[in-house]
């Protein structure tokens, strides 16, 4: 470990302090003893080269076995305080011999960022001479004074020198703790930054520092990115931000993208990604570019997120208007009512009315159906009613409101958003349908009621048969199970219509031979004649069943609702390439605000079945048939000149069925 963090050194500035020094001057790393740093005046002491870097002492210099420099090296590292020897005896082995020489010898403790003693400084100043000169002294005698003087000058020298060097030595190993704390930040500031970081050398592009957040970001390992020219790493990306990121080199100017668009190869396939990012400049003391510092967010799911939300908004306005819904926000502090224009359209008030006025407008039986919806939201945060709207001049509507409720912290209602939609009409279909279930049953119970009583006789008179009464009983029953089947096949039919079952089976045949064979239980009946006018050798190509249903019908209504009217006539008519099938009769006509209404389902021209009966789908029914065939449906009539309903149909087979 601490060798590693040793490597981070800023080793020019390391080496340059070291190697200047014209004293022997190494450091030593680990328990190991392992030197990673010696000035030429080492090697040339020791008699090596620089092959000896990174090796252990012991391997160095063998002759060092046994001998205290270790365990001193060692104390240091243990303790943390400097030791200091003058005049220490040193042998060293060169060329091959072992040599004695004399050094002041300065152990200092070097620290890292988290105050661990990582290594040691070793200062040697050669005094080997001074030593000799020492001995030369005290066996000279006479001139032992003059040399005293000498060597303490020298040793004053030295001291002075000893002090320099241990200066410099504290400068050194506080600028190099200095060093690699201001690196462990910056790089733990970059490994554990919460995005994506990637530092690029300006000169040659070269990625230096990259977080896992930027690997992931683009979906590559590290050992295609770390240490790799950028373009050539992510090279997907090049053609659009290459130059831009040129441009940042050149300008000095940092660059900023917001959700950019970008197609990235990740994990080996392409995928959109957006990204917000800067390309941010690094400038050295010289204020040139050194650097490129991208810094990015990945904000895809963002982005897809509020683009499903816009896209599910536009859904919902689409639908909101293809209904028609009018939507509005009331606010319950001030009373503002803001609406939509289909809700302004709704009312028919202008735009900015208030729920009051609206209210204002309420049927009196509904005036209070606001007033109970909004208290119950107290408790449900939902507001569901429907209410009559009323206003001067126009019809009355059936509006229906939901909306939610919006509470603060203390639960007091804040607003409430909601829809209104105007259900006139699905209240019309719900009152017809109601209606229709009524006349259904009403119609089918008068029937069954006859049928079950004809049947009761018949099982009375199973022992002693009636002559005279049992075919009556057979006709009266005989009537009300065809009365049975004419509801049910109309009920069919209109399912048939419903589901979208109808077919046509087309071919041609002649139209006036099928009306004179149609409506023989009319014919028979001798109630009314059928006089058939016109053309009764044209042919049509349709479907002969079909129209015949459709005659009969027309016909049934005549001898229904004009039983006076002892006469019915049929006419052919060619017009172009159509034919016109009129059934006319001379009855008491219909009045002409029912005309419009005559083919609507569940119709019924004698509303309260006093005169005849059925469920108001027959003539429905009959206008589905010619339509399917292309053609048109109508009515003609005044009160007292009977009614002339008639058809038109192609002739020929180039029409299409729709």
């Amino acid at each position: 470990m601490p060798f590693i963090l040793l490597m981070h050194l800023d080793k020019e500035i390391l080496a340059g302090l070291i190697e200047g020094s014209p004293y022997p001057m190494y450091l030593v790393l680990g328990d190991e003893l392992r030197l990673v740093l010696a000035n030429a005046a080492t090697l040339k002491a020791w008699g090596k080269d620089s092959s000896i870097i990174g090796k252990r002492l012991i391997e160095i210099l063998p002759e060092f076995a046994g001998k205290p420099f270790g365990s001193l090296m060692r104390g240091v590292l243990t303790s943390g305080e400097a030791y200091h020897a003058v005049s220490v005896p040193i042998s060293i082995e060169l060329e091959g011999q072992l040599k004695t020489f004399y050094y002041n010898l300065s152990y200092q403790p070097v620290k890292a960022a988290n105050n661990e003693i990582i290594s040691v400084v070793c200062h040697a100043t050669d005094v080997t001479q001074l030593v000799e000169s020492a001995d030369n002294i005290s066996r000279l005698g006479l001139e032992a004074v003059e040399n005293n003087e000498r060597l303490a000058t020298i040793n004053e020298a030295l001291a002075a020198t000893n002090e320099e060097l241990a200066a410099t030595n504290e400068e050194l190993t506080e600028s190099a703790r200095l060093l690699e704390l201001s690196e462990v930040r910056f790089r733990n500031l970059i490994l554990q930054a919460p995005f994506a970081i990637c530092v690029i050398r300006a000169n040659d592009l070269m990625v230096t520092e990259v977080n896992d957040r930027y690997l992931e970001l683009v979906g590559k390992k590290r050992s295609s990115v770390d240490g790799k020219p950028i373009w050539d790493a992510v090279a997907e990306a090049a053609e659009v931000y290459a130059p831009v990121m040129e441009r940042v080199i050149q300008s000095g100017q940092a660059f900023f993208a917001t959700e950019a668009e970008v197609v990235l190869i990740r994990n080996g396939s392409p995928e959109q990604v957006f990204i917000d990012f800067v390309y941010e400049p690094v400038t050295d003391l010289s204020g040139i570019v050194s650097a490129i510092m991208v810094v990015g967010i990945d904000v895809s799911d963002k982005v897809r997120s509020r683009h499903a939300i816009e896209e599910m908004e536009e859904r919902i306005r689409l639908a909101v208007e293809a209904a028609e819904i009018g939507t509005y926000d009331l606010n319950y502090k001030t009373g503002e009512l803001v609406g939509s224009t289909r809700f302004d359209e709704m009312f028919g008030l202008g735009h900015g009315v208030t729920r009051e006025t609206i209210i204002d407008h309420y049927h009196p039986d509904d005036v209070h159906l606001s007033v109970l919806a909004h208290e119950e939201a107290k408790n449900t945060g939902q507001i569901f009613y429907e209410a009559r709207y009323l206003r001067e001049g126009f019809p009355m509507k059936w509006l229906r409101f939901q909306a939610k409720v919006y509470f603060d912290a203390h639960g007091n209602r804040l607003r409430t958003l909601g829809t209104v939609m105007d259900i006139t009409a699905y209240k019309a279909l719900q009152q017809q349908k109601d209606d229709f279930i009524s006349i259904a049953s009403h119609e089918l119970k008068t029937p069954l009621t006859t049928l079950k009583a004809s049947l009761q006789l018949l099982v009375r008179m199973r022992e002693n048969p009636n002559t005279v009464l049992f075919p009556k009983v057979i006709d009266q029953a005989s009537r009300s199970m065809d009365k049975i089947t004419e509801l049910v096949d109309d009920l069919l039919n209109v399912s048939k219509i419903n589901q979208g079952h109808v077919g046509l089976k087309k071919d041609w045949f002649n139209l006036g031979e099928m009306l004179e064979k149609c409506c023989i239980h009319v014919r028979e009946s001798g109630s009314h004649d059928l006089i058939l006018e016109g053309d009764t050798s044209l042919m049509i190509f349709a479907d002969e069943h079909r129209i015949d249903q459709v005659v009969v019908n027309l016909v049934n209504n005549a001898v229904k609702y004009a039983p006076d009217s002892k006469v019915i006539f049929l006419e052919i008519e060619e017009q172009a390439d159509r034919v016109k099938v009129s059934v006319r009769d001379n009855g008491p006509g219909i009045p002409a605000d029912k005309l419009p209404h005559l083919f609507d389902r569940y119709f019924r021209a004698d509303e309260m079945g006093t005169q005849v009966s059925g469920l108001g789908l027959g003539l429905f029914i009959c206008a589905d048939i010619i339509k399917r065939h292309g053609g048109e449906i109508g009515v003609e009539s005044k009160p007292g000149e009977g009614s002339k309903f008639f058809f038109t149909l192609p002739i020929g087979e180039t029409v299409k069925e729709i």
